[in-house]
């Protein structure tokens, strides 16, 4: 399965901005990931297929939504109340099975990235 992040850019403090990951096949669960310069990544939200259940890291809880498109075998990440701290290249991850989608070692596939940037 191959996976294709795209929406990033600059935006500035407070905006919006919508990633799309589109998926050559269907996975169990996707994720999105992302790391800041200096970090390690870190799990941001997943969706899982069958049954539509999401999570989401607390650090955008209430900010960032993803959802799914059946059809077009596409995962968004609807990003709201962007903060500078949320500047990262965010990737997106696809699962065979498993249950601990919060660890990137459940992952089988992953997506180039897509840069976001928040300028305060």
């Amino acid at each position: 399965v191959q996976l294709q992040a795209s929406g990033g850019g600059l935006v500035q403090a407070g905006g919006s901005l919508r990633l799309s990951c589109a998926a050559s096949g269907r996975t169990y669960a996707t994720a999105w990931f992302r790391r800041a310069p200096g970090k390690e990544r870190e799990f941001v939200a997943y969706i899982r297929w069958s049954v539509g259940s999401t999570a989401y890291a607390d650090s955008v809880k209430g900010r960032f939504t993803i959802s799914r498109d059946n059809v077009k075998n596409t995962v968004y990440l609807q990003m709201n109340s962007l903060k500078p701290e949320d500047t990262a290249v965010y990737y997106c991850a696809g699962a065979r099975a498993g249950s601990d989608f919060y660890s990137r070692r459940e992952y089988d596939y992953w997506g180039q990235g897509t840069e976001v940037t928040v300028s305060s």
